[in-house]
């Protein structure tokens, strides 16, 4: 990642820190990205919800043209057009958000920003500083230390969150791997096991946000 777009996020995170304490201030930041990109999430409810609703008629289509998946793909993105959406419809959110991520996680990784020691790494959350990964601090304090433990709470707030999204996923018997869609949520809890703390945080946020957007929008 260029410093010119380090820079910035740095400077900003390092003021909120400063403020409200470091692990506040990644709560703003995420928070702060979250209502940037709002139009999109809500276009991605949207998206979901269509294609929720025409689960059933791709079922159908599926099963009608299991021999002819040309013909499949013709008919399904007829169907799509029908109801004025796509099959990539919603992707714009998840991917939108990727730069931010991208940002918080070389915040936390790089020695230094625009050639100065990064100061952030100093900062803590519950003693734990906000750079530090999992497995570091199993090493360093074992899996029950204080250390560990707010990693795993961590893991549980992200089961959490996933487990509330997998709620929110239709029940689709007659969709092939529809059940492996049921696990997805649940690799942020993955992901967290290899990211440092500060992004972890930022993870719960954003997953939980996209969470409660869905839940609003099925309501």
């Amino acid at each position: 990642m260029f410093d010119f777009v380090l820079s910035p996020a740095y400077d900003l995170l390092t003021a909120l820190t400063g403020l409200t304490g470091a692990t506040l201030a990644i709560i703003l930041f995420t928070v702060g990205v979250r209502l940037l990109l709002l139009p999109l999430g809500l276009r991605q409810a949207r998206a979901q919800r269509a294609k929720t609703r025409l689960a059933p008629d791709v079922a159908k289509l599926r099963k009608r043209f299991a021999r002819d998946p040309q013909r499949f793909q013709r008919e399904l993105g007829a169907l799509y057009a029908r109801e004025g959406t796509s099959m990539f419809a919603g992707l714009g959110a998840g991917l939108a958000q990727l730069p931010f991520f991208l940002v918080m996680y070389r915040l936390f990784v790089s020695a230094t920003i625009a050639g100065q020691p990064n100061l952030l790494l100093a900062q803590s959350t519950l003693g734990v500083p906000l750079g530090e990964h999992f497995g570091a601090v199993v090493a360093h304090s074992g899996l029950f230390g204080a250390p560990s433990l707010i990693f795993l709470g961590l893991f549980v707030l992200l089961a959490l969150v996933a487990w509330q999204s997998t709620r929110l996923i239709p029940e689709m018997p007659d969709v092939p791997m529809s059940g492996l869609f049921r696990l997805l949520p649940y690799g942020s809890v993955i992901a967290a096991g290899f990211l440092p703390l500060a992004a972890g945080i930022y993870l719960v946020i954003s997953t939980a946000w996209t969470t409660a957007e869905r839940s609003l929008r099925t309501v």
